[in-house]
């Protein structure tokens, strides 16, 4: 019987879980592997002296479609809904997070509200939560065809463009949400989104459970007292960002909700993302029953 693989997911609850024990304490034999937060600093497109790429098309759902190298992975749940739709391992349904996220903008940008951006490219990774929770939030106060999106890769090449001033407007999330806010950039718009759990096809169910109560333990820790576990950020951060920050104003992040992930809420992200044309879902895909371990 092999490990549980584990990876830390740009959040703290993994890190947290790990230092304290929870996941030996629940009983998983598992192996810890920080690659994926590790892979996202080396393999960002956009370093600290290159230039702009041109558009990535490239983000979360097909990370996922591609096969990721443990057994629970995270993204937004759009995307985790059409993986699991589309065959790619299923969602559990169990419980879901709530991400911070906003677009931002710099601190002598012109733009003062949500609806100056109007027109305006939106840097946002490709099918990724940063893409779907902009036009969702974007809804309220624009139609369609004034909403501009620019495919700028991952989180980090998206701050990174944004602090050189190489974009008008950023959508990012986590960790990254509270590095520009510390740099004095403004939040134009929230777009707080809700993350979902991609399990592996071979994932064993038992193991499943036992992680997740472990990511239950850590998160009453994290509500308790987040201060001792900030430092864990750093892990998400190449060098030229950790030297900009002080972790100790960055606020805890992620939240997961150990709540279900209802029928109701998987029909209507299907149905919203079918409105927007996201995906090619005129396939046959399978639906909640098949697709979430309810």
């Amino acid at each position: 019987m092999t490990k549980f693989q584990i990876q830390p997911h740009v959040r703290l609850q993994e890190w947290v879980a790990e230092e304290l024990g929870f996941f030996a304490q629940v009983g998983l034999d598992y192996e810890f592997d920080p690659g994926f937060a590790s892979a996202a600093l080396v393999t960002s497109s956009v370093s600290t002296t290159e230039q702009v790429p041109g558009q990535v098309v490239r983000g979360a759902f097909e990370d996922m479609a591609a096969g990721r190298s443990c057994d629970v992975s995270a993204a937004c749940h759009w995307a985790v809904n059409a993986a699991a739709s589309s065959d790619h391992g299923k969602m559990w349904g169990r419980a879901y997070s709530v991400c911070p996220g906003g677009v931002f903008v710099a601190p002598d940008s012109p733009y003062e509200r949500p609806e100056d951006l109007a027109g305006a490219p939106i840097s946002v990774g490709y099918h990724s939560g940063s893409h779907y929770s902009t036009l969702q939030a974007l809804e309220s106060y624009l139609d369609r065809s004034q909403m501009t999106l620019d495919f700028a890769g991952l989180p980090l090449d998206r701050v990174r463009r944004l602090l050189r001033r190489e974009v008008p407007a950023a959508d990012v999330w986590g960790g990254h949400y509270y590095l520009l806010e510390q740099q004095g950039f403004r939040k134009l718009l929230d777009t707080t989104f809700v993350m979902g759990f991609l399990v592996a096809a071979d994932a064993d169910l038992d193991d499943t459970e036992k992680y997740f109560e472990a990511l239950r333990l850590a998160q009453r820790e994290i509500d308790l007292h987040p201060e001792p576990y900030k430092h864990y950020w750093l892990k998400e951060m190449p060098e030229d960002l950790r030297a900009l920050v002080d972790v100790r104003r960055f606020g805890p992040g992620e939240r997961i909700v150990f709540e279900p992930y209802t029928r109701e809420m998987f029909d209507s992200t299907h149905e919203w993302m079918a409105g927007w044309d996201l995906f090619d879902l005129s396939a046959p895909s399978r639906g909640f029953s098949e697709a979430v371990l309810a």
